[in-house]
């Protein structure tokens, strides 16, 4: 939001902000996020999932649900095979240095 703000006050920039998009592979966090109440115990989810519904409901931020097998974040959570490393660095922008 405070970025958002920035940007909107310089006047540099002439096009409006647009939501930040969020992929997610859990039908269940999707589920949690949009659900409008939190019945869990524990009080850091409980703040992080009212924060959450706070920027959904402003347009600050989207989510949107995105296959497994197409997730471009897989190397960061977990060992995946060379080739689809390769696949998803590449689904990131990311080049080899030595080509």
């Amino acid at each position: 939001n405070w970025l958002r703000g920035l940007l909107s006050d310089i006047l540099v920039w002439h096009r409006p902000v647009p939501a930040i998009l969020i992929h997610c592979d859990s039908t269940a966090a999707i589920g949690r996020v949009q659900n409008r109440y939190y019945n869990g115990k524990s009080r850091q989810i409980r703040r992080k999932h009212s924060t959450m519904r706070e920027l959904m409901t402003n347009g600050s931020v989207t989510i949107d649900f995105v296959r497994s097998g197409d997730n471009i974040a897989d190397p960061l959570t977990k060992a995946l095979a060379r080739e689809k490393v390769w696949n998803t660095s590449n689904g990131m922008g990311l080049r080899p240095i030595n080509k």
